[in-house]
């Protein structure tokens, strides 16, 4: 393979249309220079109330005057909620500067409305939208301890007594419950088993009589300290029958089709917890002299700084996919939304682990030039179990391998290109066509296929080709294995081989993910048309089905290096946008992330 030509340093590059939301830079300098003690969002208070376990409220004063709300409600009803891909984008912002942040302020509310607008009454959806742009928070009260991640089992009672429902039980490990002025929330309302058995139903707290119900104890965390867990239980309580949302009994459907969003929008915006544990350990590698020269300068240190890059960029093209997938491909997100909430939390909190050794010692002081690090790798840890656990997604996505094989990997149509431009527009989010099951379509696999029959056998492509032909004869040694099987193999009692086939149906997917990127890169895109990251990213997603050990060739090492610093010292984001982050340029190279 021939060395590429060296692209311009990222602050070379103008702004892409339509690549970021259109608001992310006021939102930078909403929060502020992130390292000034002087900021009451800076690292140094986000510490300090992470040390107390409370809520950053400055922090959430920030997000009340930009109107962070206003991200989560359609347009039809007064919101900006357009494009899934430029939401995460927003929300990532928050997860740089502090992920007990986002995870208490703005995930609640989200994931709580996303149910609203997908199965709610007109009255229930303006009523929701009303109060989030109000800046209300919600909670979205489903878990119960008993039952572990299987909100189907769930046991909370609701019982229709002539004039609305009674409920009685209780909802445990809630973020924001005592914060909340209202509450979208799953209850048994049908004592036969099946998927008609449960109903959600959307409620204000304010409404409901103060002595049938009570708060539980807090639940205390080793990571997203600010993030207040607590439960409440119900004795008799009663509400109104208008509050079910959507028919009663479609609580389960109805929850499974509006996760597909909230499943993509978490892992997309944890990448910003990565963004920040690799600028620390840039910021530190720089700084620090061992045996004369910089840590950078060792071939160890530069090695991981190089490969959780590219672990960065692989995990932002899988959640970018999958949110844009989510306007042009509905009815096959729920697959693709298990994937990557599979895959890509495991991906990064890998990675942030990774980082924290370079540290050596001092990763583990809760204080000084360094003090984030271990924040960062508490704070990322839950993200793989949060709202939905590895294996939930793997028993998500495992029931529709077999028809997936049989119908889509072979020979499937690819993807709607605009899925891979990142500066193109896309249809309208349509809750209504996102489906429970894909019908057996696959065509961001379809797109792999593709990708390798378009792309060039010699020439600077031919890592590129090399690594396309081996992810797609893993994706035909798949089909082979997932075509012949029953669905009585693939309910909760499936073995462990068989969930392995979803580990790498994910795998083979982020593939196809990444090349796609970088095949629609457009021309002022140099770094994403460059063919240096994909394929560092294609090696380490081969590295996972136990292919490619060897690493990063030199070459390809030393032009994301290059690019590595280009950003940081340029302050912008380690992500495929690249977006400015208000910083400013020290005359001995040092950074101060964002400014007033």
């Amino acid at each position: 393979m021939t060395h590429e030509t060296p692209i311009q340093p990222a602050d070379r590059r103008p702004p892409v249309p339509g690549l970021v939301h259109p608001r992310l830079d006021e939102l930078e300098r909403g929060l502020g220079e992130a390292w000034d003690d002087g900021n009451p969002v800076g690292f140094p208070a986000v510490l300090r109330a992470d040390e107390r376990a409370e809520v950053l409220t400055a922090g959430e004063d920030v997000l009340d005057a930009f109107g962070l709300n206003e991200e989560f409600v359609p347009p039809e009803f007064g919101g900006h909620l357009i494009r899934t891909d430029h939401l995460i984008q927003l929300m990532r912002a928050v997860c740089r500067r502090d992920p007990s942040l986002i995870f208490g302020y703005g995930m609640p509310s989200l994931m709580a409305a996303v149910n609203v607008w997908a199965a709610g009454s007109p009255s229930q959806c303006r009523d929701m939208a009303g109060r989030l742009l109000a800046n209300q928070k919600f909670a979205c009260a489903y878990h119960e301890l008993a039952h572990g991640g299987d909100v189907g089992q769930v046991d909370l009672d609701a019982t229709d007594y002539g004039h609305g429902r009674l409920f009685n039980g209780g909802k445990q490990v809630i973020a924001n419950v005592e914060r909340a002025d209202g509450l979208v929330l799953l209850a048994r309302t049908d004592h036969q088993s099946g998927s008609r058995s449960h109903s959600q139903f959307l409620l204000d707290k304010a409404a409901l009589p103060s002595d049938r119900f009570r708060y539980l104890p807090r639940y205390h965390t080793g990571g997203l300290r600010g993030v207040q867990l607590g439960g409440m239980e119900f004795v008799n309580c009663p509400v109104p029958s208008e509050a079910i949302v959507g028919p009663a009994g479609h609580g389960m459907e109805t929850a499974l089709r509006s996760f597909q969003l909230t499943r993509v929008v978490l892992p997309g915006v944890t990448v910003g917890i990565l963004d920040t544990a690799l600028r620390a350990a840039v910021r530190y590698a720089l700084g620090r002299k061992l045996y004369g020269r910089t840590v950078t300068d060792l071939p160890h240190p530069r090695a991981v700084l190089v490969d959780t890059f590219a672990d960065l960029l692989l995990s932002d093209c899988v959640s970018t996919v999958a949110a844009r997938a989510l306007h042009t491909l509905p009815r096959e997100a729920g697959v693709t939304a298990a994937a990557a909430k599979y895959l890509v939390p495991t991906v990064l909190v890998d990675a942030v682990t990774c980082l924290s050794t370079l540290l050596g010692a001092q990763f583990y002081l809760r204080g000084g030039d360094h003090m984030i690090m271990q924040k960062l790798v508490r704070d990322i840890t839950p993200t793989s179990v949060i709202h939905a656990s590895r294996t939930t997604c793997q028993l998500t996505m495992l029931p529709q391998l077999p028809l997936l094989a049989r119908r889509s990997w072979p020979a499937g149509e690819p993807a709607p290109e605009q899925t891979f431009q990142l500066s193109a527009g896309l249809p309208d989010l349509r809750f209504a066509q996102l489906s429970l099951s894909s019908g057996g379509n696959d065509h961001l696999c379809a797109s792999l296929r593709n990708a390798l029959e378009l792309t060039p056998v010699d020439g600077e492509h031919r890592e590129i080709r090399s690594l396309l032909e081996l992810f797609v004869a893993e994706l035909d040694d798949l089909t082979g294995e997932c075509a012949p099987l029953r669905p009585a193999e693939l309910t909760v009692t499936a073995s462990r081989n068989l969930h392995r086939l979803t580990a790498r149906y994910a795998v083979i997917l982020a593939a196809g993910c990444c090349v796609n990127i970088w095949r629609h890169a457009s021309p002022d895109q140099p770094f994403l048309r460059h063919p240096g990251w994909v394929s560092a990213a294609l090696i380490r997603l081969a590295a996972r089905l136990g292919r490619r050990p060897e690493g990063l060739p030199d070459h390809i090492r030393t032009h994301l290096f290059d690019e590595l610093l280009h950003r940081y010292h340029d302050s912008r984001t380690f992500d495929l946008a690249g977006s400015h982050l208000g910083g400013e340029r020290h005359d001995d190279g040092a950074l101060s992330w964002g400014s007033r």
